[in-house]
């Protein structure tokens, strides 16, 4: 659908930083939505401050901006639901909120992404907008994954397939073919903070790097919001798990700042690789 002018609703992380960056220079940006407790202000210069349960105010700031689309980029944490002070717009919304909440994280999204199509917005996604983003086969720096990085990479592949189809999380980290660990609310760092302290003989260290972190959409997941989101903080955090590399496939994940993040790989000593999607058994 034809859209001309765009509202931002930022969370926290490079991703919405990245989308302002690329509709402000075609002048498509109306306005920016920074989520209270996620997204920095500082960052978007005239923006305004919501909290997630002003969906009325959003919808008013929006329209105000002369803006017909919408996208919705960046880290939310899911709130505290009883803590939350809803506009009368948030009130009316809230009930479907809470029961899709109970069925995990995409249903969720789900329904935001109908109440601001309901409203009259096309929801835009973020590879839309940042095409240079979007995961393309092959490596990112100079190291290539061995025929054993590959095949955990493939299992990881396979168990955030399932995990995903569970609404669980997006992503999963292998060694040697063993599973140690899969991501859930704690999101990707918290993850791979996680498995930095597992004992170091069932993964890898600085100097003998083992096993891939493996990230990929949900089968079912509403692809407009919520992609995998890889990172320089990414490729830290493996690296500080002793992982020997991170695996997407071709079109599934926006990877902020290719030549930071290609970088931020050949200093760590690690690959990072787009694998294409006929590698990748699809569920």
């Amino acid at each position: 659908m034809m859209w001309h002018r765009l509202g931002l609703i930022a969370g926290g992380g490079g991703l919405p930083k990245a989308i302002a960056k690329a509709c402000s220079q075609d002048e498509r940006l109306g306005c920016v939505i920074a989520l209270q407790g996620f997204a920095d202000p500082a960052d978007f210069p005239g923006a305004t401050v919501r909290t997630i349960a002003q969906f009325g105010h959003a919808i008013s700031d929006l329209r105000e901006a002369g803006c017909d689309a919408v996208c919705l980029a960046g880290v939310v944490k899911r709130p505290d639901f009883s803590a939350l002070k809803p506009d009368w717009a948030g009130v009316k919304l809230l009930p479907r909120v809470l029961s899709a909440a109970t069925r995990g994280d995409d249903a969720l999204l789900r329904t935001i992404v109908g109440a601001f199509e309901e409203a009259g917005f096309t929801v835009v996604g973020a590879q839309e907008l940042t095409g240079g983003l979007l995961a393309v086969e092959g490596p990112l720096g100079r190291l290539a994954l061995s025929e054993a990085d590959r095949e955990d990479a493939l299992k990881a592949l396979e168990i955030a397939a399932a995990t995903g189809s569970l609404d669980i999380g997006q992503g999963a980290v292998v060694c040697g073919g063993l599973v140690l660990a899969v991501e859930a609310q704690e999101g990707t760092d918290e993850m791979l903070a996680r498995v930095a302290t597992l004992p170091s003989n069932i993964r890898g260290q600085a100097g003998a790097r083992r096993g891939v972190l493996a990230k990929r959409p949900k089968p079912t997941q509403e692809l407009r919001v919520d992609l995998p989101v890889i990172g320089v903080s990414t490729v830290i955090g493996a690296a500080q798990a002793g992982l020997a590399g991170i695996a997407v496939i071709e079109g599934g994940a926006l990877i902020i700042n290719p030549e930071d993040v290609a970088h931020a790989a050949d200093e760590a000593g690690l690959f990072v690789v787009v694998l294409p999607r006929d590698e990748v058994e699809t569920p």
